[in-house]
Formats: C-alpha cells, structure tokens, sequence
C-alpha cells in the first residue's frame, strides 16, 4: 500500500511566498512588471487577505517587491539562486513565525517613517 503524500507543516503565508519567490524566479512575473492584486492573490490560493498580505510582506522583506500606497506592488528583484533550485531551506515554526513578526514589524516601521516625513513636511514652514 502507497504511504499518504508527506505533510507540509510549514505556515500558509511562508508556503504562498515560497510559491511567488518561485513564479518570479520562473519569469512568471518578470522585472519591472506589475504583480497579481491581493484580490487576485486571495482567489488563487484560497486563502485569507490577511495571509496573503504577511506573504507579500515577506517578499517585501527579501526585496524582491515594492509598493507604494495607492499603486500597484512591482516586482524589482529576482530571488538568489536559479529558478527550480533546491526546496527553500526548512526552518523551525518558531523561526517563520518570528519572521513573520520581523516582517509585520518592518511593515509598519515603513508606515511610520513615512508618516513621520509627511509631518516634517507640514511643519517644515511653521
């Protein structure tokens, strides 16, 4: 009797962007172009908005995306390593979880910094 396929426990969000990482080393998304919306994200994988958007900000994170509030997220690099190369590395739940939180952490420091300019701005002529 066959043994079932090996499960995968790796989080939603890390597998969603293990699959994107792998669409833009593939070419599927290439330099430059604009990526798929989280609508278009969301009805692809099944999942959550939310998992979707923790996927992307770990993308973010890598600096493989960018995007700005209010325009499309753009792919700007391509993953290290060749296209179909080796599984990503396995790491610990503890670790994509604390990664996770890095990336969320990112995400809003972003946000602030941002804000924080757009007051300096303001009260530059004060």
């Amino acid at each position: 009797m066959a043994s079932p396929p090996p499960v995968d426990r790796r989080k939603v969000f890390v597998r969603i962007a293990d699959e994107l990482r792998n669409d833009i080393a593939a070419g599927r998304f290439p330099v430059g172009e604009p990526f798929p919306s989280i609508g278009d994200l969301v009805e692809r994988f099944g999942s959550a908005k939310a998992t979707v958007e923790r996927s992307l900000e770990v993308l973010r994170g890598e600096g493989l995306l960018a995007s700005r509030q209010g325009s499309r997220t753009v792919v700007v690099a391509m993953p290290d390593g060749p296209a179909g190369a080796a599984e990503p590395e396995e790491h610990s739940e503890e670790f994509q979880v604390l990664f996770g939180y890095l990336q969320e952490i990112r995400s809003h420091l972003k946000r602030l910094s941002t804000k924080l300019e757009e007051l300096d701005e303001r009260t530059k002529n004060l």
